[in-house]
């Protein structure tokens, strides 16, 4: 059994909760241009897996974000987020909050 997406919006961060896969990710793909509006974190250190389609969301979270002004950094990102990062090589694009530039 699949555990669900969740998400919450506080200020400019969207925080995720759950599983962020190809089974949970509809709802929040149907509501993405009005939860990535202004946000400038996405925090995921709620998400309990990724895969990686789930991983393809959050770069288009991120690309709309950037249509609309604003480039979101990442909050949280797992050992396990992070090796599918750079299995894509998408250290450029999914930047960790944590990080300095």
């Amino acid at each position: 059994m699949h555990e669900s997406l969740r998400w919450q919006r506080d200020a400019s961060t969207l925080s995720l909760y759950g599983e962020l896969n190809r089974d949970t990710l509809l709802a929040l793909w149907q509501q993405r241009d009005t939860l990535i509006d202004k946000a400038e974190i996405i925090d995921v250190s709620g998400l309990a897996r990724v895969d990686s389609a789930g991983l393809a969301l959050l770069v288009h979270l991120r690309e709309i974000a950037r249509a609309q002004g604003v480039t979101p950094r990442f909050s949280g990102i797992s050992e396990k987020l992070q090796s599918l990062i750079t299995l894509y090589n998408l250290q450029q694009i999914i930047v960790s909050a944590e990080k300095s530039s």
